[in-house]
């Protein structure tokens, strides 16, 4: 979600910087909060905890991280180039799509009631899942709800982090990085973009690893 379908990472970053100036005593950096990209967000919690010197729970910092994004989102939802255009042509051919975020549910509701309605057959957010990215529970549980096998899905990924979950959990993966790059050494296809992109690309990836789309 964060960085593929929304454009909210920069959203994180700044809330990151304000929850360090107003709970912590440490330092905080872009470089920081560059390497959280993706991640889970308890985990990332306890590395701003220890970064950012924040004597808080691990909890209470991912809620205190929530609050300042899902208020910039309901301000502004910032949607990626053809991320939107991509998920309605899935939706009209009839190929469920399943969103799978590392942010909390109560975020990933915020955005999903601005798209049409059952744009999403299935959601795993990060407090829906026991291991977060890059471990690939997140992507073999959205598989799961949607009845397939991970070998015949497709993954959208934007970092490192997303990318490594996606394709050990089996998923064909195609990268399209933002923030922070991609190595090519990961397995994904890589985009530049999402803008322009068509079913009819998805399934030649599907086609080249010879599984149909399902």
């Amino acid at each position: 979600m964060d960085g593929t379908l929304v454009d909210t990472e920069p959203y994180w970053i700044e809330r990151e910087h304000e929850l360090v100036r107003e709970h912590g005593n440490g330092a905080w950096t872009d470089e920081h909060a560059h390497a959280l990209v993706g991640f889970d967000l308890r985990d990332s919690a306890r590395y701003i905890s220890k970064h950012g010197a924040i004597d808080l729970p691990v909890d209470d910092i991912v809620n205190l991280l929530l609050d300042g994004v899902i208020d910039r989102v309901r301000r502004c939802t910032p949607w990626r180039p053809g991320a939107r255009e991509l998920l309605a042509e899935l939706r009209a051919a009839g190929i469920p799509c399943a969103l799978v975020t590392m942010s909390w549910k109560r975020f990933s509701d915020a955005v999903v009631s601005s798209l049409p309605f059952g744009s999403f057959a299935a959601i795993v957010a990060g407090d829906d899942v026991r291991n977060g990215k890059p471990h690939p529970e997140p992507y073999l549980a959205a598989a799961a709800l949607l009845g397939a096998e991970p070998r015949r899905c497709i993954a959208i990924e934007d970092s490192p982090t997303g990318v490594r979950s996606a394709v050990t959990a089996g998923c064909i993966t195609v990268a399209v990085p933002h923030v922070v790059a991609v190595p090519d050494s990961l397995g994904a296809h890589t985009f530049p973009t999402l803008a322009g992109v068509t079913l009819a690309d998805l399934a030649a990836l599907a086609s080249a690893a010879q599984v149909p789309l399902e």
